[in-house]
Parts: C-alpha cells; structure tokens; sequence
C-alpha cells in the first residue's frame, strides 16, 4: 500500500468533468484506489463515490493505492491532480 497527500487546486474541486477524469485513469489499474478526505474515503473508481465527497479547491485528500501496479497508479494519479485534472488551477 501506497499513499500520498494532494490538493486539489482545479478552480471547481472534484465536479463532474475531473471526477470523471479521475476515475477513468483510476479504472485503467488494477489496484485499489480510494481517497480519505475530511468527512470519509471515496472509491476513486466510481463517479458517484468522488462527486459525493464534494471535494472542493483547496481541500487536501490522501490518495491510497493497494495492488499490483501501486506505484505507477499513485504517481500518474498524483501528477494529474496535481497539474489539475485538465481545468484551470488557482
């Protein structure tokens, strides 16, 4: 098991268009990939589950991967939150 703190710094949090981002790179490993947050853990690989945890700009998460390919999904995850899953970042 790997994990790692991140903001989400996308001007609009985890709405529709990079919560779905987020979860199709999440379903492309087979690892576990969830995300605790300040209320819960969210399943990274389900839309619903990521919408639902109302993430907004600002808000750090714990990125969690438990599986084959941890390392790599973690990383690649990371990165694109990071860079602000495809939106304008503050």
């Amino acid at each position: 098991m790997v994990s790692k703190k991140v903001v989400i710094r996308n001007q609009s949090g985890l709405h529709l268009k990079p919560a779905g981002l987020l979860c199709n790179m999440a379903i492309q490993y087979k690892s576990l990939i969830t995300f605790t947050y300040e209320k819960g853990t969210a399943n990274a690989k389900s839309v619903l589950s990521v919408l639902g945890a109302c993430v907004k700009c600002g808000d750090e998460i714990e990125l969690v991967c438990e599986g084959p390919d941890e390392e790599k999904a973690l990383a690649e995850i990371v990165e694109a939150i990071e860079e602000g899953l495809g939106e304008p970042q503050r």
